[in-house]
């Protein structure tokens, strides 16, 4: 008896919101991103009081969770998901739309938000998602040296260290990149186990 198509989409979605979300705690990418930029540029005064160097955290946290999650919607939708010769079809639009929606209430779910904050969330999530489907059509690859054109560099930069900006782009630019990486083991080990 084959699985039905709609359950196995749902319960993807589900499992994809828990691993994202313990993959970024797990891998611990933002307070590495935060702590090596305080030493790398000496600004130590972002980690002197522990209750804001906590905020901050927090706020990248979000941020990073927006990040990573619009960079897998984006490889689900598009069926971007490559390991190994292995080259899944883009769902269709009513299918990525099912999925979205079971994936965000996944996440609410296990991030145990009220209705304002999921919400909250969400509204970011389209606005993230806005502004990276303007971004792909310049199909232009930007260099190693280069801060990403990604609201999450934007973002982090100016809450991270707003008067060193530049700096805190390419900061947050690596912090970026380490993301869409783990976005992409994340995809690529639950699809090839539930394929």
């Amino acid at each position: 008896m084959a699985a039905n198509p709609k359950t196995d989409l749902a319960s993807r979605a589900s499992a994809l919101a828990q691993r994202l979300s313990e993959a970024l705690h797990r891998e611990r990418i933002v307070p590495r991103f935060v702590d090596s930029y305080v030493v790398e540029h000496g600004r130590y005064g972002l980690q002197v009081h522990a209750s804001l160097y906590k905020d901050l955290l927090m706020l990248l946290q979000r941020e990073a969770l927006l990040a990573i999650c619009a960079q897998a919607l984006d490889l689900v939708s598009n069926g971007a998901v490559n390991v190994e010769n292995l080259k899944r079809k883009p769902l269709s639009r009513k299918d990525a739309a099912a999925f979205r929606q079971k994936f965000l209430a996944a996440l609410a779910r296990q991030q145990q938000w009220n209705a304002g904050s999921a919400l909250e969330f969400q509204s970011d999530l389209q606005m993230y998602e806005a502004i990276l489907l303007k971004a792909s059509l310049q199909k232009r690859r930007r260099k190693p040296f280069e801060a990403a054109n990604h609201p999450f560099v934007d973002r982090c930069a100016f809450v991270l260290d707003s008067s060193f900006l530049e700096n805190a782009r390419l900061a947050a630019s690596r912090a970026l990149t380490a993301l869409e990486e783990l976005a992409g083991r994340e995809m690529a080990t639950l699809f090839t186990e539930k394929a």
